[in-house]
């Protein structure tokens, strides 16, 4: 059985943030900005993750979002794509991590090769159940393990992904099967 049929997800709501309550949220009403957060945050938290794959990563990055969207949320210009454009947000932190990782990354080897003694210790966070979907996760495309992580971990529908990610409808459920087979083949072997 897979792992990810025993979770349960919750549904992002239709209207779960428009244009009307980013606005709200532009003049600086606290209350607009609790229901966005409150209506998007499962979503949003799923994206990163699928993004970053390391969830104090994640968490982290999440709550730069929540602030990049409080401080410019009254700069939306009205598209009819609020959460496109929070995602959007959320994307660009994620790769402005990347960069400051690799840049961290960049002055520890400068210090081990000057004699420091640096050891990486990377923390366990949960049980074998864990590591074992995160090594199946692993094993899939960026796209496909996106797509999954949007599906399965942010309640999102297909459809929603497929605008999410600027492909149509029919690419994002091939996608997404195909990748459920390999999960379930992994984890079957595993």
């Amino acid at each position: 059985m897979l792992i990810l049929d025993t979770l349960s997800f919750p549904e992002l709501p239709e209207q779960a943030v428009n244009e009307d309550l980013l606005k709200q949220v532009g003049e600086g009403s606290q209350e607009a900005f609790k229901k966005l957060y409150e209506n998007t945050d499962k979503a949003l938290y799923g994206f990163i993750l699928s993004i970053l794959r390391n969830s104090y990563d994640a968490e982290e990055v999440m709550q730069e979002t929540y602030m990049k969207i409080w401080t410019s949320a009254s700069g939306y210009q009205a598209q009819g794509k609020p959460l496109a454009w929070m995602f959007t947000i959320a994307r660009n932190l994620c790769y402005m991590k990347f960069r400051e990782q690799k840049y961290q990354a960049d002055v520890g080897l400068e210090e081990l090769n000057q004699g420091e003694n640096g050891e990486f210790c990377p923390q366990i966070e949960n049980a074998a159940d864990k590591l074992v979907l995160q090594a199946a996760l692993r094993a899939l495309k960026e796209e496909e393990r996106q797509i999954v992580l949007l599906k399965n971990s942010s309640g999102l529908k297909h459809r929603e992904i497929a605008q999410i990610m600027g492909m149509p409808l029919a690419t994002v459920l091939s996608k997404y099967n195909r990748a459920m087979k390999k999960l379930e083949h992994y984890l079957r072997e595993e």
